[in-house]
């Protein structure tokens, strides 16, 4: 986890911007789509590893694991795709994942 950590933010012109940076708000559509999706993969990967034994600390590490790496593979696709890498998308992954965590956590 720590190497794939450092080879996001070290990778060359990984998250540079193009030379014409799209307009990428901090409230929109796309966030929602971002922060609702990890809340979900949050939710059901922390259901996914209590069913599979893992007590509470570790079933919501692994499932902060699991939504980091699906919010990272998505603006890698991006990426890949000629769009735009947006460090946005990922800062509301992590609120998702974080709001889907606390309400698990009121269960």
């Amino acid at each position: 986890m720590k190497f794939a950590l450092v080879f996001v933010l070290f990778s060359g012109k990984f998250g540079a911007p193009p030379e014409r940076a799209p307009e990428d708000p901090w409230f929109g559509r796309d966030k929602l789509y971002h922060f609702v999706g990890s809340a979900v993969i949050q939710g059901a990967g922390h259901a996914i590893g209590r069913s599979a034994g893992l007590d509470y600390r570790d079933a919501a590490w692994t499932a902060a694991g699991l939504t980091l790496t699906a919010g990272v593979a998505k603006e890698l696709y991006d990426r890949a795709d000629g769009r735009f890498f947006s460090w946005r998308d990922l800062a509301a992954d992590v609120a998702g994942g974080a709001t889907g965590e606390m309400l698990i956590g009121q269960i």
